[in-house]
This record gives C-alpha cells, structure tokens and sequence, in this order.
C-alpha cells in the first residue's frame, strides 16, 4: 500500500518574509538550500535564460539526498562505486551545477557565472562528458528516468559478477513531464519487473507544466500507477521538510523494490507572484522579484555568494566522500588478492579493452555460406557473448527473428548474472536501458528489433550518438523484400534516416564476410553508436573485383549488392564492364567520377542522389506480396535495373557524341 509522511503542507505566501520554520532541517541545512537556491536563480538571471522554478523548489530534496545519502567522491568522479545521479528533469540544470560545485567538483563559480554560454561547462541542459561529475545527457524528457532504469540495473548485474567490490545505488529526480512522456511507462514497467531495489526516484511534485497546472493534460494518480509496476511508493507531502525526505529516503534504501518517492514541492519557491505558477518555469525571475524572494528570507548576500558555513559542511562532506572511495579501494585490493582473474576482467571491461583474438573468433563465423545476414549476425554475436562476458543485450520481443538469441542466461529478478536480457516491447526503453548499461561501465549493450521499429526507438539512439555511447543496435527486416508483412512493416525511409544521425555509424553488410566485419567494426568503437542494418532473406557471397577499364560504377549495400553483381554479369554479355562496389558504410564510399555511377539500395534514393549519376531504390511505401515479387514490382530485379544502366550509357554515348 502507499504509504503517507505526514507533514505540514506546504502553502505558497504572498507575504515579504518566509518563515523559516516551514523549513524543516537544522540552520545549515537551511543555509545550504537557500544557497542552491539562489544559485540556481542567479545563474538564470545572469545568463537572461534558463529555468529557475525547478530548482527553487527542488533543491530541499536535493541537498538532502546529496548530503546525506549520496555516496560519491568530487576528485574522482568516475569512481567505479560510486551512486548515479541523474537528473532528469535536465531544464532544472542549474540545479546541478549548483550541487557540483558545492561539492568541490571541477566546476569553479566563473563556470556558473557562464551558465548556458558558448564554451562554458554549464550548458542549458546536463552532458556526460562535458561537465565533471553529470552522470547522463538529460532534457529529452523521461529519458533520464529510462536510462536510470539502465544504471541500475547495470548496477545488479555488476554485483552479480563483483560483490565484494560493488554497493551503490541509482538515485534520480524526476519532474511531471518525465512522468508524462511515453517512456517512462516503459522504463518504470520493466525496472519494476526486474526488481531494481537499487533504484529510487524522487518526484518533483509540483503539478506545473509551461502551459499551466497538470490538471490541464493529466489526472494521473502516479502513486497507484507506480506501485502497480511493483515499486515501493513514499509520498512527502512538505517537500521542504528535510527530515521527512531524509525518513523516505531511508525507508526506500531499506525496502528490497525500485522506490518512487512523491515529494509535494512549488515552484518557484519563495519567488512572490510568480511560485507555484507556470511563470516560474522557464523563464528569468527578474531583478526586483529575485531581490525579493532574497529579502523574504533575510539573504543578504551578493549574487553568486557561498556563505563559510556552507562552504565548510560540503568541504566536510566531500571528505566523507573521499574517505568511503578510500575504503573501496582497500576492498578492492582484498578482492585483487582473492579474485586476481576476476579483478582483471573487471578493469579490462571498465576500460573498454578487447581480447587480440577477437578479429579471429569473427573469421570462424564465415564459411561461403548463402543465408540471411541476420543469420550470420546471430553467429557472431554467439562467439562474441562467449569472448566478451561484458556483451550483453537481447531484443524487443524478437530475439528469434532478429537472431540474438546468444544461449546465455537470462537476467531475471532472482539471478542478475546472465547476460540476455528480454526488454519485452519497449523499443524506446529498451535503447534507453542501453545507454543506461553503457554509461554505468564494465558492459557493452546490444538491442534489436526490425529496422522499421527504429522509429520507436530514435530518440534515445540520437541521445547514444550525442553522448558517444558505443551501443549497438541489431536492426533487421531491412527492406520491402519483407514481404508479405506489406509496408507497415517494410522499411523504406529508415536507413537513410539513420544516416542523418551525427555519430551513428550505420553498417549494411552485403554477406557473411561483410556482416563479420561489421561486429568487428562495431565492437571495436569505443566512441559512439552502431547500427547494423540486417537482411531477413538469404544472400550469396560477394566476391569483390577490380576490373581495368570500367564503364560503369554500380554502388550498392546489404542485399542489393547481390543484385548489382547478377547485373555486371549481365553487362559483360553486352560488352559492358561494370565495377560493383559494396558501400556497407556509405560514409566511407568514395565515387570514381571518371565514369557514370549508379546506385541500387531498396529505400529512398535523397542520399545518393549527389554521389551518382542515377539513383536506383523506392521513394514511396510498400506493397504486401511474396518478397520477390515486391521487389520486382519496385524495379529491384536484374532485367529493370540492367534496362536502366544501359539507357543511361546510351544517353551519355549520345551527349557526348
């Protein structure tokens, strides 16, 4: 059942002072929230942009979790065991950079005084990578939530493997639009599933969205909801009353569920005419309001100001901090005496380092075989899952069909220790979970479903791409040649999509060689995502020739490459010489503009357009019909596509007679 702390409701006033009795909590606790406070609203004020309510009303449950919960070390932020923090509410940034450098992160108060200017270490919203010590790229909301959802299950999977060595949780808070949006269902409904005690989200519940209060859009009782995914539910109903969010929080850490804390907060806090109202959202508070939320609660400090006792207790903190990763590290050195192999494989995943027999357990997979790619794909990712303990992943309810079935055992509630995960149909929260796993550390994620559901999924992909996350997404079912399915399930648009993506490395492998060397491709980045893109028809060899004297260039990728070389056979009975050039990266092709060139891919042609004399694919949607066929009805067949070389020969023979 859910369970209430009662507490004083809080009440927005209108009044020229606060009492700071409302305000649960000692004097430096008060002190420390009102410092994150005006923080916050003095980097929106000073940078003319940003969004000053969530973090005015966030930032009781904020210092309590970060000073008396969170387990982490500001000197060295990537610390193996240390708790995630994400904030997925992201447009509340300035909250976090505020908690950041209080804490003694590399994030000096010149960085806050840039908030959201070109080059600064603050940007409007949180990026891995950018910032010391921000855990995830958030702002795309719900997707923070999601890839927490990832965290922490990459959290159980680790202390399955590494007990002695792993303890940590996955905290994140959560603002209404993250509970709105698609995927937090998904996410929430698996993390529930898998019983994720690690996981605690707060809920900053403060029912004010930018076009007004909730209750516009949304009647949700997120209590029930959430406690019918099976999670352990605590609603504080004074979300400034430090020792009730510290009592949830400690009950949530002992319960063995994902926990969803409710913490009734304004927004906007102590900002008169404005808290509790859409106003106080996303824009400047204004130099005469801010000066009087300041002057509600006697603070007289310059903007940008830490008060020393402030100053001193995160100081003090930080040490705390300092002193439990000095810990780990000793248990860790017991555990490198006890587990030597074992400590090994674990800083060898943790370090993305690969085995130097890969490239040859992928040749194995090859044997001149005519099969589908995803036929071969499945081999691979078999002989990888057993070289590479840290490859883990599964599908969207398609692991037959998308052949990542890998044999190994699968991540339950009950055992975390397998590597196969079944992420249901949850396509977003499936690739969110992923990049959740990749950010944690020690795994490489693989997810599948068919290339024509990588719409379900895209965004989380793109934010992949934006943090540098090397998932690798399986994506079969490639073309019109599907077949019977008819277009809705016949991708036509997608690969080139996919291409649009900066940092999407997207790879059509023509046949077993080319779908080795694809894996071999994929997992040796370490920078950035990939996509295979996978036939569900069987496909022959390709065999790569270099003829002298060309007279035509033919371009294709995946399947079509077949076709192309069943066309230069052709050709070559009339007299033509064709060179047939396998693009499974088509970034990498690089056309020969001595002779006319001409490209064959079952989708839209808008990519190739600028590459070649003549683009041959499908620029509309599909028709339901025996695969074959479909792609003969489209001009996809040796006859259509050899009457098209050779008419755009002849016209360039008349040009140029």
């Amino acid at each position: 059942m859910t369970q209430i702390i009662e507490t004083q409701i809080l009440q927005p006033t209108s009044g020229t002072q606060h009492d700071d009795a409302m305000d649960g909590g000692d004097k430096v606790d008060q002190s420390a929230i009102q410092t994150i406070r005006f923080l916050a609203a003095d980097m929106v004020e000073a940078a003319n942009s940003g969004h000053p309510g969530m973090p005015m009303g966030a930032a009781p449950m904020a210092w309590t979790l970060w000073s008396r919960h969170l387990r982490h070390d500001p000197q060295d932020p990537s610390w193996a065991d240390r708790d995630r923090f994400v904030l997925s509410a992201g447009h509340g940034s300035a909250l976090l950079y505020a908690l950041l450098h209080l804490f003694g992160y590399d994030l000096p108060m010149s960085e806050l005084r840039a908030f959201r200017q070109l080059g600064s270490r603050t940007p409007g919203h949180p990026e891995v990578g950018h910032t010391p010590g921000v855990e995830t790229t958030t702002g795309p909301l719900g997707q923070g939530l999601a890839m927490a959802v990832g965290l922490a299950l990459a959290e159980r999977m680790t202390a399955a493997r590494y007990p002695e060595i792993t303890d940590h949780h996955t905290y994140a808070i959560v603002g209404d639009g993250c509970l709105m949006e698609g995927v937090s269902h998904e996410a929430a409904s698996l993390g529930g599933h898998l019983g994720l005690g690690r996981l605690i989200v707060l809920w900053d519940d403060n029912s004010i969205t930018i076009d007004g209060a909730t209750d516009l859009s949304t009647s949700d009782d997120q209590l029930a909801r959430f406690t019918a995914y099976g999670w352990h539910v605590v609603a504080v109903e004074d979300g400034t009353d430090v020792e009730a969010i510290d009592a949830a929080l400690v009950e949530a850490k002992r319960d063995p569920r994902p926990s969803f804390i409710a913490v009734r907060t304004v927004i906007g806090h102590g900002a008169p005419g404005v808290e509790g109202t859409s106003k106080a959202h996303g824009s400047p508070l204004g130099t005469q309001t801010l000066a009087e939320a300041k002057a509600r609660v006697d603070w007289t400090w310059p903007p940008f100001t830490v008060p020393d006792q402030v100053a001193t207790e995160c100081a003090g903190l930080s040490q705390d901090g300092a002193a439990e990763h000095a810990a780990w590290r000793d248990a860790f050195d017991a555990f490198e005496l006890a587990r030597p192999e074992a400590a090994e494989e674990f800083c060898r995943t943790r370090e993305q380092q690969l085995p130097s027999e890969l490239g040859e357990t992928l040749a194995a997979t090859v044997s001149g075989r005519t099969r589908a790619t995803r036929q071969t794909s499945q081999d691979c990712l078999v002989a990888l899952t057993e070289a590479l303990p840290e490859l883990v992943g599964g599908s969207a309810d398609l692991a037959g069909s998308t052949g990542t079935s890998t044999g190994g055992a699968l991540v339950t509630r009950e055992d975390y220790s397998g590597s196969q995960l079944a992420f249901g149909i949850r396509e977003f929260a499936m690739a969110s979970v992923m990049n959740g796993l990749a950010l944690h550390g020690g795994f490489r994620p693989f997810g599948s479903t068919f290339l024509v559901f990588s719409d379900y999924l895209r965004p989380a992909l793109r934010l992949a791409a934006l943090m540098k996350q090397p998932v690798i997404h399986i994506l079969t079912h490639d073309s019109v040649a599907v077949g019977e399915d008819g277009p809705t399930h016949q991708p036509v648009e997608h690969v080139e999509s996919l291409r649009l993506i900066p940092g999407l490395q997207v790879l059509r492998p023509a046949d077993e060689a080319e779908t080795a060397e694809a894996w071999r491709q994929a997992i040796e980045r370490t920078d950035g995502p990939t996509a295979l893109i996978l036939t569900r028809q069987a496909v022959p060899p390709h065999i790569s020739t270099e003829p002298t004297g060309a007279d035509v260039e033919i371009v294709a990728t995946g399947s079509e490459v077949a076709l192309a070389d069943s066309v230069a056979a052709n050709l070559a009975g009339d007299g033509i010489t064709a060179r047939v050039v396998s693009a499974m990266d088509r970034s990498t092709y690089t056309p020969d503009r001595a002779i006319p060139r001409v490209s064959i891919e079952a989708g839209v042609t808008s990519g190739w357009r600028g590459l070649v004399d003549l683009a041959i694919g499908i620029d509309e949607f599909g028709a339901s019909g025996p695969g074959d066929e479909v792609m003969a009805h489209y001009g996809l067949n040796v006859e259509a596509v050899q009457t098209r070389i050779v008419t755009l020969l002849e016209e360039r023979t008349t040009d140029h007679a």
